[in-house]
């Protein structure tokens, strides 16, 4: 019965069925939570293993609606909780779900390693020795602040648990997640538009609220707001206020009279995170012959002000129509090496403007020259002890901070030491090998994933949400998977025909 179900594909006939078990697999955890933690975790863990045990082709599927909707159903059943720390625990379990998921998948793929190609398995080698490092430098960081390492641990293992989920799962199945994504993708941008033209009714149909809420009570008691008002000058009077932001987080704009902008969060409830998935479905959708939808997407990726995932689309988009101009590898030579300097330039720049984000960066980069092995998971970052008592004017002066802040790359060179290059190598090699796939094939979903990734990491430089958001690096690291895996599966399957 299992091969029997597994082998469907996903194709427009399953969407319906295909988004009730998404939405089942995350959508009573706030009520369960309500009742008893140790239930709901029981009940989110089986779920997770029924959907890879009985319908493993809907796996990818669920997990990425699960990034992107999770919040939404948090946040209307927000009103059965008391404190943010129930709140963000609830928020957790879209990590438990994806990670039981992956553990189910890969218990399943070492019961049957010897059936999978010398490809498969080579990567997943590699995969589990990127694991194995970056559990012991959370073993390393525990010692000292076991919260902020778990965290840290979540950020970095997540975007690898959704590759090797995605990967054998197409490499194992006849996977095709066009329709349900087309479906999502749409749905997103729905939120995002009924958000921006009738913020109140959306904060009210989301009991937004409430959920936002819990965030002041947690920014006040952990000094978050006396930070932001310090550094910024600006108090928010109401909740719309906090919403305010400057728009693409740069002071070069307000010239053209463009410093403020009423921020766009999305059903995820993170505008950085929203964000990187519209110019992720942007991108997908130009790439499976949906421009329409894509276009209708564009003033939404202004309006979500988020300098990466602009930068994401336009580069990606040029790196299409470069290739088709001058051809794949002359691409990629001047895509690197214009990334490299984009990279040098926005840190001078933002040494000179005294960006923060530059500034933790830099942070991190002596940190790492100060001790090349690295101090362990949770010893710096965001999440420290000292984060908000950074003083930004004398590190502006300095020009840098005292640690790693606001920068993925720096956090993770401070907290890894030279180690961290074991995670950010494997995902750039699995870049490369979706680029070989779209150099011979001009498929341009592989472009997606092959720039995609490349670009992402470069911009993990400037922020943490780029390697920390699950849809930005996680998302598009899902759609590697894919991409690989059913090549790897229609090789596989071309070899035992032409064997018969």
């Amino acid at each position: 019965m299992y091969p029997s179900i597994a082998q469907r594909s996903l194709s427009a006939s399953d969407v319906l069925p295909a988004l009730l078990i998404a939405v089942a697999s995350i959508a009573f955890a706030p009520i369960l939570q309500t009742a008893n933690t140790f239930l709901a975790i029981a009940v989110q863990s089986f779920v997770a293993c029924a959907i890879v045990i009985a319908t493993p082709a809907y796996a990818a599927s669920c997990a990425i609606f699960i990034l992107f909707f999770q919040n939404v159903f948090v946040s209307i059943l927000s009103s059965n909780f008391s404190t943010p720390s129930e709140l963000e625990f609830v928020k957790g379990y879209n990590f438990l779900v994806c990670s039981v998921m992956w553990l189910v998948t890969v218990g399943l793929y070492m019961l049957r390693q010897r059936n999978h190609s010398a490809e498969i398995n080579r990567i997943m080698t590699w995969g589990f020795v990127t694991l194995a490092v970056v559990m012991l430098y959370f073993v390393m960081g525990a010692v000292h602040n076991p919260m902020a390492a778990s965290i840290y641990l979540r950020n970095i293992v997540l975007p690898l648990f959704l590759f090797q989920l995605s990967l054998l799962t197409a490499a194992t199945f006849e996977v095709r997640t066009t329709p349900f994504l087309v479906t999502i993708a749409v749905i997103l941008f729905a939120c995002g538009y009924v958000e921006f033209f009738f913020r109140d009714f959306w904060l009210a149909v989301t009991n937004g609220y409430r959920f936002w809420g819990f965030d002041e009570l947690k920014a006040t008691q952990s000094g978050t707001w006396e930070a932001e008002m310090r550094a910024t000058g600006f108090v928010p009077v109401d909740l719309i206020d906090r919403f305010r932001f400057g728009f693409l987080n740069t002071p070069l704009l307000e010239d053209f009279g463009l410093s403020t902008i009423l921020r766009i969060f999305g059903p995820n409830m993170s505008p950085i995170s929203f964000g990187y998935g519209v110019g992720f479905f942007v991108l997908f959708l130009f790439s499976v012959g949906r421009p329409w939808i894509a276009l209708a997407a564009i003033p939404l990726l202004v309006l979500c002000s988020v300098k990466g995932a602009l930068i994401l689309v336009i580069f990606v988009m040029a790196a299409w129509a470069a290739t088709w101009l001058i051809g794949p590898v002359i691409t990629l030579v001047c895509g690197l090496l214009a990334l490299i300097a984009y990279a040098i330039l926005a840190i001078r720049i933002g040494l000179q403007l005294g960006d923060y984000h530059v500034l933790g960066f830099m942070g991190g980069w002596n940190g790492f020259l100060q001790n090349p092995l690295g101090r362990g998971l949770g010893v710096g970052g965001n999440l420290s002890e000292g984060f908000y008592s950074i003083d930004w004017n004398a590190a502006q002066a300095a020009g840098s901070v005292d640690g790693a802040v606001e920068s993925a790359v720096g956090v993770m060179i401070y907290q890894m030491g030279i180690a961290a290059f074991v995670p950010l190598g494997f995902y750039f090699a699995m870049a490369m090998r979706a680029w070989r796939l779209y150099a011979a094939s001009g498929i341009l979903t592989q472009g997606v994933a092959a720039f995609g990734v490349i670009v992402v990491l470069v911009n993990g430089i400037f922020q943490e949400e780029a390697l920390f958001a699950p849809p930005a690096l996680g998302l598009l690291l899902c759609l590697t998977g894919l991409v690989i895996g059913n090549h790897i599966r229609a090789q596989s399957d071309a070899a035992a025909d032409a064997a018969r």
